[in-house]
């Protein structure tokens, strides 16, 4: 038998909270930016991506461009603060336990996120996932350019980079496909994968989620309080 696929989206899914938002915020209080300007633009993106119609290219170039003259060490050493002061409130207990609960039903975890990857690595990496698939930024020269290599991890993206992954994975021993997957999320810009995965489950789900959700029999379920 084939080994399920357990997918998990992360904002707003695992976590209580957006954390590409929530960079905003952080770079705001460490006074690396603007605050007033840097709000508004913020707070449009995330609208944005609430309403589906996220210009991804333009929000990591946002996203990123306080600290494109960073080194990585400094990079690092900046998130380290973030994870502190920030991610570490919004990761939900219950979120930790269902996480445990498909890892220690040898389930292949995977958290699967339009946040990008030098964002989230950190945070996957608490929650002891198999695999992040994330938009990946550009590096040159040690340094991040704002742009996104390759396919972003947003809408019908986020469907190509998985069938892109498990193609890779394909394995005479370890059969991993959609055939065999439950997918958790919270967020409408995820339909297309849910359409194609086995079981999904809506998660504290945004309101034209969760009228598709019941509208097709989907579970809903909540990991907060």
């Amino acid at each position: 038998m084939s080994r399920r696929l357990a997918l998990f989206d992360l904002d707003n899914t695992l976590l209580e909270g957006d954390s590409d938002h929530a960079w905003g915020e952080f770079l705001i209080s460490r006074n690396l930016v603007d605050a007033n300007a840097h709000r508004a633009e913020n707070d449009s993106y995330y609208r944005q991506y609430q309403e589906g119609k996220l210009d991804i290219h333009g929000y990591v170039k946002f996203t990123m461009a306080p600290i494109l003259q960073l080194s990585s060490a400094k990079r690092k050493a900046l998130h380290e603060v973030f994870m502190r002061e920030t991610v570490a409130p919004m990761v939900l207990d219950k979120a930790l336990a269902l996480v445990k609960q498909h890892r220690d039903a040898g389930d292949c975890c995977l958290i699967i996120t339009a946040t990008n990857a030098f964002i989230t690595s950190p945070i996957a990496a608490i929650f002891g996932v198999d695999q992040l698939i994330a938009t990946e930024l550009e590096i040159k020269d040690d340094c991040l350019t704002g742009n996104i290599a390759g396919t972003p991890c947003y809408q019908a993206g986020k469907v190509a980079k998985l069938e892109q992954w498990l193609l890779a994975q394909r394995q005479p021993q370890e059969q991993l496909s959609l055939a065999n997957s439950i997918f958790y999320t919270d967020s409408v810009n995820d339909l297309q994968l849910l359409k194609q995965v086995k079981v999904p489950v809506a998660v504290d789900p945004d309101d034209q989620l969760r009228s598709t959700a019941l509208e097709k029999r989907w579970d809903i379920i909540s990991l907060r309080g």
